[in-house]
């Protein structure tokens, strides 16, 4: 009887460690300060503050940091820069259209890791890596240009709109997927300076 017990408390206390692992992978809201980002694969916390110089102290990211909410994401300017930091960090692995090659897609409505579904989980997963080929982007990114490739995806997204949580329902209404042809021209207005060539 007492081996049983011992063998049942053991199990539960895998279990309750394994749930405990798992929400640590997720981002979650801290006391005040905003998110905690943690690494997709290990739920270790994500320093921010390292990685690429630059690009910490915008409006966008300052919000974003605060609230877990992409202030670019149908931003024209920022769509613009978006398709560019994509296709020189992403596509060569997630495809021209987020449609998968090496990596995963990334334009439908299946997330290889379900926090990606939000902005706070995909950005996490850019900046720290996860499983596979798929290392950290802190080094060639900067957290204001993770935003700007985040709102990208955002606008390959090819599934059901009313599974895009990363839309508010005003923008659900007017959501219009990317196009192959569209383009974004330098000098249309928004948030996002061009990117230096």
């Amino acid at each position: 009887m007492i081996n049983r017990t011992r063998g049942v408390a053991a199990l539960l206390g895998l279990a309750f460690a394994t749930a405990g692992l798992a929400a640590l992978a997720q981002p979650s809201a801290g006391p005040q300060t905003g998110i905690v980002f943690r690494n997709t694969v290990t739920g270790e916390t994500l320093d921010i503050g390292q990685g690429k110089e630059g690009g910490r102290d915008t409006d966008a990211v300052k919000t974003f940091l605060q609230t877990g909410k992409n202030p670019y994401i149908d931003d024209k300017s920022c769509l613009r820069n978006g398709e560019s930091l994509f296709a020189t960090s992403c596509s060569g692995c997630h495809g021209h259209l987020a449609e998968g090659k090496l990596g995963p897609g990334l334009n439908d409505n299946y997330w290889t890791y379900p926090a990606n579904t939000e902005d706070t989980g995909l950005f996490a997963t850019i900046f720290g890596g996860a499983n596979g080929m798929m290392g950290p982007h802190n080094e060639n990114l900067n957290p204001d240009e993770i935003l700007q490739v985040v709102t990208w995806i955002r606008h390959l997204y090819t599934g059901p709109v009313r599974d895009a949580v990363w839309l508010n329902d005003e923008q659900k209404k007017d959501y219009k997927p990317y196009k192959e042809g569209e383009i974004f021209p330098k000098d249309v207005r928004g948030q996002c300076k061009p990117l230096d060539n």
